[in-house]
């Protein structure tokens, strides 16, 4: 459970996260090293953060439904589990 939590708080900070890095990549040569004018802790500052919480949603929301909609059988289909037959894992599958 931890783990769904962790990759979609992931997902949801994944345009900030690109932002910020872009940001620090595209700043001036000499800023910020050794008593620059900008820190690094101020990309935020000026960020369109409701646009980048935005982006974040959908991406969310758009993988939750991805995922939801492909992935299982059809209606009436049963999940078999793997088992372990003579030694070697037969890996599960749907019948």
């Amino acid at each position: 459970m931890m783990r769904v939590v962790l990759e979609n708080m992931l997902l949801f900070l994944l345009p900030t996260l690109i932002y910020a890095i872009y940001m620090l990549a595209m700043r001036e040569p000499g800023q910020d090293a050794g008593g620059g004018t900008r820190r690094s802790t101020q990309v935020l500052d000026d960020a369109p953060l409701l646009w980048l919480f935005a982006a974040g949603a959908l991406l969310v929301i758009v993988t939750l439904i991805a995922f939801g909609s492909i992935s299982g059988g059809k209606p009436g289909q049963h999940y078999v589990p793997s088992v372990l037959k003579d030694g070697r894992v037969e890996p599960g599958h749907i019948e």
